[in-house]
């Protein structure tokens, strides 16, 4: 099973989830903003693809953060607190593609996605 994490609103995702559907690629969806952010996943993710890749520099969350909270994000102790308070930082979507718990990407990449979604 796959599935996708991320926050309903968010355009990425709605373009993710869209893919997903139109290829028959059968997911679940976990809602940060309902259900928070599995802390068990956050860790394995930060393991996988470091802090750098999950912390979404480029949002609105990130800019509304005060500048010495955003000096603060120096590695992935940090990065995993901050985006625990805020999950709207974690760059999305972040996809995990079962039955491989190791197989985890961040971001919609629809030429990377055909092999990984069969």
């Amino acid at each position: 099973m796959i599935t996708l994490y991320g926050i309903p609103n968010c355009d990425t995702v709605k373009k993710a989830r869209a893919w997903l559907n139109d290829h028959g690629a059968v997911h679940d969806f976990h809602d940060f903003k309902k259900q928070g952010v599995p802390e068990a996943a956050l860790d394995q993710w930060l393991t996988q693809l470091g802090w750098e890749a999950l912390v979404n520099r480029k949002g609105t969350t990130w800019r509304k953060l005060d500048e010495a909270t955003r000096a603060a994000v120096i590695d992935a102790a940090s990065a995993r607190a901050l985006m625990l308070a805020h999950p709207s930082l974690i760059k999305r979507p972040v996809v995990q593609w079962s039955p491989q718990p190791e197989a985890v990407t961040v971001g919609f990449d629809p030429a990377s996605w055909p092999a990984q979604a069969t």
